[in-house]
């Protein structure tokens, strides 16, 4: 039987449901989210316009969500909107990477520590990371150290650590594209293996699901292009479930609220202990031009009503399909 200890143990049920599902809601972007509103308006996006945007996300799509993933930079007063008991993940990445720099090494943000994310209001701390297993190994150790060491933190400060890595290989071209597609699920089982490692201290695992859908044929989303079958995606999912060592949500990777459900349905399909979703655009993103060319009132109008349909679609899902956050360990751990 595992053992955890009581921060850790109290701050991934703060971000769970009473069932021990995390039905999580993510509002950390920063740099993809101004750009889209800008988009959308064809015009600049004001910081404090983006604030406004967080803000009106976390007061509408709390209530229907046990935790909101949030970035310091722009939206740390957004968190105080949230509906009562909803736990709080703060990110600690810079947004982005050096594209002159190879390997899409990462880096923290400068003015803060796990410390100072706590004192904030985190229940839990939030990395992304982009991965790819089969890289230089120099660019490897770069990147294990440096998990290692905010694994060290989260474990100093007793909180947990939600870790995201995100699959990539620059000589392979788009991410969202066929050649990429045909080897994701090698490469998402890779890094669930990897990060499961006691080594690294992360308590939640926050993955792609290891196909890209629009190249999974038998799918409504299937783009008429087969990178596998709907058999051979029902398989990768329990591949890659049964190389993590630790609990792990999926993430929506900004595709539409309907993919979304319907890629979970496989998930659900093929039986793998998921226990919840880490969701942001597929929620709220449709949301974009209202606000861009109509304010924020009518962001929350459009909130209230299909943003509200999407993250119920979405629990409707989870209710029936995801497992607690402490299947993984065969029983509730054991709080030391």
């Amino acid at each position: 039987m595992a053992q955890m200890s009581k921060g850790k143990y109290t701050n991934i049920q703060a971000c769970a449901d009473q069932k021990g599902v995390i039905a999580a809601a993510a509002m950390d972007q920063r740099g993809s989210l101004r750009q889209a509103i800008a988009k959308a308006r064809g015009g600049e996006v004001s910081d404090a316009e983006l604030l406004e945007f967080k803000t009106a996300v976390t007061k509408i799509l709390t209530p229907h969500a046990s935790a909101i993933l949030m970035d310091v930079e722009y939206g740390l007063p957004a968190i105080e909107a949230r509906a009562p008991g909803t736990g709080v993940l703060l990110a600690y990445e810079k947004s982005g990477y050096d594209t002159n720099v190879k390997g899409r090494l990462p880096d923290l943000l400068p003015e803060w520590s796990v410390r100072r994310l706590v004192e904030a209001g985190a229940n839990a701390i939030k990395i992304l990371l982009y991965y790819n297993p089969f890289d230089d190994p120099h660019i490897n150790r770069i990147k294990h150290a440096y998990i290692e060491r905010i694994g060290a933190e989260c474990a100093g400060l007793d909180v947990p650590f939600f870790l995201e890595p995100i699959a990539y290989d620059d000589n392979l071209g788009n991410e969202k594209g066929f050649e990429f597609a045909k080897v994701k699920p090698k490469y998402v089982a890779a890094y669930m293996e990897e990060f499961s490692k006691e080594r690294y201290g992360v308590d939640v695992l926050k993955v792609e699901l290891p196909f890209n859908i629009t190249f999974v044929e038998g799918t409504s989303a299937f783009g008429g292009t087969a990178a596998y079958t709907r058999a051979q995606a029902l398989a990768d999912l329990k591949a890659t479930a049964s190389a993590a060592g630790k609990p792990f949500i999926y993430l929506s990777a900004g595709v539409s609220d309907a993919v979304f459900r319907e890629s979970l349905e496989l998930a659900a399909e093929a039986g793998v202990p998921f226990s919840g979703v880490l969701c942001g655009r597929a929620t709220w993103q449709d949301g974009i031009p209202a606000y861009a060319k109509q304010g924020v009132q009518a962001l929350e109008d459009w909130l209230a009503d299909r943003g509200v349909q999407n993250i119920e679609s979405l629990n409707q899902v989870l209710a029936k399909a995801a497992k607690p956050w402490w299947t993984i360990y065969g029983a509730e751990p054991v709080v030391g």
